[in-house]
This record gives structure tokens, C-alpha cells and sequence, in this order.
């Protein structure tokens, strides 16, 4: 899309281990990882991937400038929401960018968790959730401009914005990033009533999902649990949910297997465990995965299993 070649430089902010860089490598596209885990940049490295290992912000970025390094591309993917300074980062990517340079930033859309309840990805270490219109008043104030966005899938439902100087007129402003930020407006994300809202339908999940599990367990029956994300731990802690509703959980990780899940101290086996112990329902914590997760396990058919579904509304398959 913005003609990148074997003359361009092309910066990630938060490379981790150099996952998607390593496609530019390969296309012999000058590139940099900007990653402040030296373990993670060390695995970049391997990858042939050149890594900082730094903490980026407006420091990190005048030493780049002087060294040569700012970028055609600047691409920032899910970062943004675990930054404490934000102000200081974004000024960084003004500093970074060149002159016609283009930013991609990919973020959770506060309007999807509010929309789908998911409630479940929102973690300690996440700092903020953003709108366009929010990502919009942070990159005006450090002179930048959004001037498109793409809608994406991933974790229940993403953005992409793309950003420039603000003085580089070259790049017209979408029609998208108009129309996103209207619908933001016009359905209330800016009063507080949408997020009181949100606080019912999220208590209200908490409530269906407990009401399931106590009238399962008086019936006697026996429920495991799918999965160990992160997400997993936050709906079971919110719910309260411990040894006394669910036997275990499984997952195909071997670092997680023989371990317990943060507070609610459920014990995670490798999934052979449900054929070996034929539960009768199995609640899906990455439910997201609904598809892929329910031909996975279909097996449980054979004794009459069932899955259950928490979010975005609680579903039990037979």
C-alpha cells in the first residue's frame, strides 16, 4: 500500500521476537525492532531481525533520529493500551517518523468490548482502552493526524489507525475515520452512560454464568474447563469461581500443564484429561475460539458432553 522497498527503514515499536518483522528481512526491507525485554530481543536476533532494547519514548526517539533511524513505516501493535506515559510515547513517534513517513497502530476498540461484553480482556497491565476519537485528540495534540482506519477481527474487535506529520497533506483523510468516530458520538461513548451500561451487562454475564454452574453442580454433574488464557483468569476471579464449580482445566501448552490458575487455584492438566475423566459439560475460556475449540473437542459427544459458552452471552451447546 505505501511502496516500501529496499530503500525504506521500517521501526516496531514493542518487536517482541521479531514475529512480524522477519517478513521484512526477508523481503530485504531495512528494519528495527524496538523492544525492552532483552531476552525477547535476543530471539529477534536469531530471526535476523536488529533490535533496540530499549523502553520507547521521546529519549529513545532523538536517538534514533540521530542515528539515522526514523522511519517510513512506524508500526505500534497492541502497545499502545500498556503504556504508562502516553504523551511521552506518541511524541517519540513524532520525533521517529520521517518527514512523509506512515504510523500503524493497532488497539482493542473500546466500542467492540462495550459491544461484545467482553469484559474478560481487560487485564491489570492494560493502562487504557481507546476510541478513534480518543487516539485522534492524543495524535493532534503531538501533531500527528489519523487519517485512516481499518476495522479488524482480532481480539473480539480491533482498529487499525494510520497516522502522519500533520503538515504532510499528501494523505487525505478517509471517509472511514469520519464515519467511525460519528458512530462513536452518536451511541453515547462519550457520557458516562454507556459505561454504566456496560458495568450492568458485565454484572448481569457474572450472574447468568453462576446461575448455570450452581443448578449444574445440584444436579450432580461434572464440569471441566477448556483453556488458560489470561482471559480465563479474569472471568473466573470476577465470578468467584474455584474448585467448588469447575474440576480442572486443560491446555495444549506444556508450561502451563501441572501448574494452577492465578487465584482461583484450579489445577491445569494436558487435555487428555477430559477423555480421561468424560466431564459432562466443559466451559471454553478462550470462547472466542468457539469454532475451532468445539471440533477440537468434539469427542465429548460420545458420553454426552456438552460446552459451555460464557460471552459475549452465555450459550450451552448440546
Amino acid at each position: 500500500r505505501f511502496g516500501l522497498n529496499q530503500a525504506s527503514f521500517v521501526v516496531e515499536l514493542a518487536s517482541n521476537d521479531g514475529y512480524l518483522l522477519q517478513y521484512f528481512v526477508e523481503q530485504q526491507i531495512p528494519c528495527l525492532g524496538v523492544e525492552p525485554a532483552a531476552n525477547v530481543a535476543d530471539a529477534a536476533r536469531e530471526k535476523g531481525v536488529p533490535s533496540l532494547v530499549k523502553f520507547f519514548g521521546t529519549v529513545t526517539a532523538s536517538e534514533m533520529q540521530a542515528a539515522g533511524q526514523q522511519a517510513d513505516l512506524l508500526v505500534a501493535n497492541n502497545v499502545l493500551a500498556h503504556v504508562p506515559e502516553l504523551n511521552d510515547f506518541v511524541a517519540g513517534m513524532k520525533i521517529a517518523l520521517k518527514p512523509q513517513g506512515v504510523i500503524t497502530v493497532e488497539v482493542s476498540h473500546l466500542v467492540k468490548i462495550i459491544e461484545n461484553n467482553l469484559f474478560d480482556t481487560i487485564y491489570q497491565e492494560h493502562y487504557c482502552y481507546y476510541l478513534v476519537s480518543t487516539l485522534q485528540r492524543i495524535f493532534q495534540h503531538h501533531g500527528l493526524t489519523i487519517f485512516d482506519v481499518d476495522e479488524l477481527p482480532t481480539q473480539g474487535g480491533s482498529i487499525r489507525i494510520y497516522g502522519r506529520h500533520s503538515e504532510n497533506t499528501s494523505l487525505p483523510i478517509s471517509e472511514n475515520v469520519h464515519r467511525i468516530i460519528a458512530n462513536e458520538e452518536s451511541n453515547g461513548y462519550h457520557s458516562l452512560q454507556a459505561y454504566s451500561r456496560f458495568a450492568e451487562q458485565v454484572a448481569a454475564a457474572k450472574r447468568d454464568l453462576l446461575a448455570c454452574l450452581i443448578e449444574l453442580k445440584r444436579q450432580g454433574k461434572r464440569i471441566a474447563a477448556y483453556g488458560a488464557p489470561g482471559k480465563g483468569n479474569t472471568l473466573l476471579n470476577y465470578c468467584g469461581i474455584r474448585e467448588d464449580f469447575l474440576d480442572y482445566t486443560v491446555d495444549r501448552n506444556p508450561m502451563k500443564q501441572n501448574t494452577f490458575l492465578v487465584g482461583s487455584r484450579i489445577p491445569v492438566h494436558a487435555p487428555e484429561a477430559i477423555a480421561a475423566t468424560k466431564p459432562d459439560y466443559v466451559l471454553l475460556l478462550p470462547w472466542n475460539l468457539e469454532r475451532e475449540l468445539t471440533e477440537q473437542l468434539s469427542y465429548i459427544r460420545q458420553w454426552g458432553g456438552s460446552f459451555i459458552l460464557p460471552l459475549p452471552h452465555l450459550r450451552v451447546i448440546n
